[in-house]
């Protein structure tokens, strides 16, 4: 792999390769102000820089979405090749995430972006601008707290190695072959995932002849009595809050199986956890343990992951945030099959579960080995190591260092 690139850095520029100020290798100009509400199914392609983080990947050449022609015209348009850079992010890591624009005609671009027409291979370029190398620059630049920005101005001041396209157009070819690979992968977990989901819907679907209780005739539910702030590094038990990730405690307040879910905020209608043993909750979290011998708690969590979202979207509390009211949760209804119907439909799903979800088999673990990978050696073939001023090749740096 780093011999091709050493043989071409030797013939195409043996006595190194030069660093660049983004401002000399290209112009960087601001989007455009047109809005999610301008959206049409058809018409002039668009990108709004919340799709950058939501929709796409590094590249693109259609859009999910258009505007009217009339809009168009008052709007700033990326060229085909050009990079469309998101410059307003909640968090640091994610700002500046962009996309190289590979379609064949020009695509509007919203406002919070910057546009960076260049003369470079525009693939080589998201890569670099992925890289640790940009994050390190970037991070440098960017301003503010629960909004954080990078000015598309500043954006000129970053340096970047310019090796000649040859060796561009090698290190994409490289890079490509790792997100194929891994964009197959998830494809593949995607479909499983779509099949469990399907599976697990119509073992959850039953006839009119079973039996259906609201929750609160199968189950004590409850909310905890903690706070986030009570949390301890490396806790003897688990302190389930509100998101996907538990916390840690010295002390608990439950000992018991139970399902728990979010009250509000952001993680509202999701079913993160399924504990038996000893546990802290945090005080906007609902408990749900099940009473009966009716129910198997296990079932109970299957079906709650596949139809509460739809049930307490119809029925939630909408306000400044989204929650979700305790008569709301008495009522959910449940279908009661016979136990031992209980028991197959958890074998089943348990069983498609584990091989969508765990992390440590299948899929998943091959999917995080692929990325790693990945990032390790895009951000070793984008590094070219400086000796005395200039960028010097990796055969050179290995010569010097024998």
């Amino acid at each position: 792999m780093m011999n091709r690139i050493d043989a071409l850095l030797q013939k195409l520029c043996p006595n190194g390769v030069e660093y660049k100020k983004l401002s000399r290798i290209a112009t960087i100009s601001r989007g455009g102000n047109f809005q999610k509400k301008d959206f049409l199914t058809e018409g002039v392609p668009c990108i709004h820089y919340g799709q950058i983080y939501t929709k796409y990947g590094l590249f693109a050449d259609k859009t999910f979405t258009f505007i009217s022609e009339e809009c168009a015209k008052k709007q700033k348009l990326a060229q085909p090749n050009d990079i469309v850079m998101a410059v307003t992010s909640e968090n640091v890591e994610d700002v500046c995430k962009c996309l190289a624009w590979l379609g064949n005609e020009p695509v509007a671009i919203s406002g919070h972006t910057a546009i960076i027409h260049h003369t470079q291979n525009a693939k080589y370029l998201v890569y670099y601008f992925h890289s640790q190398m940009f994050f390190e620059q970037k991070i440098k630049l960017t301003h503010g707290t629960k909004v954080v920005e990078v000015t598309p101005d500043t954006l000129a001041n970053i340096v970047l190695p310019v090796p000649p396209l040859e060796i561009q157009r090698e290190i994409v070819r490289i890079l490509d072959n790792f997100t194929e690979l891994t964009a197959e992968l998830t494809a593949e977990l995607t479909a499983r995932n779509t099949q469990y989901s399907y599976y697990r819907n119509k073992l959850l679907t039953f006839h009119t002849d079973v039996e259906i209780v609201p929750l609160v005739d199968i189950a004590d539910i409850g909310t905890g009595n903690s706070n986030t702030n009570e949390e301890v590094e490396n806790g003897k038990y688990p302190f389930f809050v509100r998101s996907q990730e538990p916390l840690r405690k010295n002390d608990y307040e439950y000992d018991e199986t139970a399902i728990i879910t979010a009250g509000d905020g952001v993680g509202v209608g999701k079913v993160y956890h399924y504990i038996e043993g000893k546990y802290a909750l945090h005080q906007r979290a609902y408990r749900i343990h099940i009473n009966t011998p009716k129910v198997e708690p296990r079932y109970y969590f299957h079906y709650m992951k596949a139809k509460f979202l739809p049930y307490i979207q119809k029925t939630m509390f909408q306000g400044s945030v989204a929650s979700i009211r305790r008569p709301m949760l008495n009522a959910f209804p449940v279908p009661v099959p016979p136990i031992e119907v209980q028991n197959r439909i958890v074998d089943v799903l348990d069983n498609f579960e584990k091989i969508c979800s765990d992390l440590n088999i299948g899929l998943p673990a091959e999917i995080e080995a692929r990325q790693k990978q990945y990032e390790y050696y895009r951000d070793k073939l984008l590094t070219f190591a400086e000796n005395s001023g200039t960028i010097v090749s990796r055969a050179e740096q290995s010569r010097a260092e024998r």
